[in-house]
């Protein structure tokens, strides 16, 4: 029987691997928070879909296999694809219970699901000629070009710590799963889906296929956004609002800016390459794919008043 969908707006909401913690006990711990933070949005009347970061837990995945597989023989060595899919699955089991467990403290008349989300990326982006995302256990360099031509997978060597694999990361360009996610959100369901920006895929003749690469979440969120239509994309970040000349006498906050002011502030170089500039990337593709929609940037403890107006920073078409 479908859940009664909530009469307010549509968002989806994506959340940093970082803040969910190293260990899955740690995170289990973590969620609550999070969880009490996203139902303070349902209880609103606000329609959900969360997505989530998962470069710590895959990394840690990556590593337990690595571990295992190099001092037993008996453990094989875990693709990339799958690690990603196995952190998707727990996170999200997780994430949905505490959302779960909240609403129903709360008496309200939802429920969860999670889905193990595929995004389909182009074979030919220019991302899989020069993959630079390391990820798992470190290695010497005999071990690893061993297993680069044993797994056809390739490694570099890391800032002389050792030698890692490394993957592209490519642009998504299809959510595989939208169908189910959409049907979930119009049937009422709170959905949890897209984790660590989806396992990337090829669309071959034969069908999807697996390929190591990671996905930045952000993206996967602004696609899933603008093909829902919903009605924000909201990032969520350890900052209450973007600021320009960060950590500097003359640091300012930003509470609304259009798409071409936020490109006037990328080419000053104001937002660093790996912390805030793909959040602020991610919000300009999401409200050009939908100029009707609202991307907010902000903490975790404002979503709530930031969905209501009163904090964050908003870009606009």
């Amino acid at each position: 029987m479908p859940y009664e969908k909530g009469d307010g707006k549509t968002v989806v909401i994506a959340l940093g691997g970082n803040a969910l913690g190293n260990t899955p006990q740690e995170q289990l711990e973590l969620v609550q928070n999070t969880a009490k933070h996203i139902v303070d949005m349902i209880e609103e009347g606000t329609n959900v879909v969360v997505s989530h970061g998962n470069g710590p837990q895959v990394g840690m995945i990556n590593n337990a296999f690595a571990y295992a597989a190099a001092n037993d023989d008996k453990t094989p060595d875990m693709p990339f694809p799958e690690a990603g899919a196995m952190s998707q699955g727990y996170i999200g089991y997780q994430l949905s219970q505490a959302i779960l467990n909240d609403v129903k403290s709360r008496g309200i008349p939802r429920s969860t699901a999670c889905i193990v989300t595929q995004t389909v990326v182009d074979e030919n982006d220019p991302a899989f000629q020069n993959p630079t995302k390391p990820v798992g256990a470190f290695m010497d360099e005999e071990t690893a070009r061993a297993k680069a031509e044993a797994m056809g997978i390739t490694v570099k060597e890391d800032a002389g710590r050792g030698w890692r694999q490394v993957v592209a990361s490519p642009i998504p360009r299809r959510i595989v799963e939208f169908d189910a996610v959409k049907d979930l959100v119009d049937g009422g369901y709170i959905v949890v889906s897209t984790g660590g920006g989806g396992v990337p895929v090829f669309e071959t003749p034969e069908g999807y296929v697996g390929t190591p690469a990671v996905i930045d979440k952000d993206r996967s969120s602004a696609l899933m956004a603008s093909e829902l239509g919903a009605d924000m994309l909201v990032i969520l970040t350890a900052v209450e609002k973007v600021c320009v000349n960060f950590n500097t006498p003359e640091q300012e906050e930003i509470s609304e800016m259009t798409v071409s002011q936020a490109r006037e502030y990328i080419g000053q170089g104001q937002f660093a390459p790996g912390s805030m500039l793909p959040k602020v990337e991610a919000c300009i593709e999401y409200v050009e794919k939908f100029p009707e929609g609202r991307a907010l940037i902000t903490s975790l403890e404002c979503a709530a008043a930031g969905l209501r107006g009163e904090t964050g920073t908003v870009i606009v078409a």
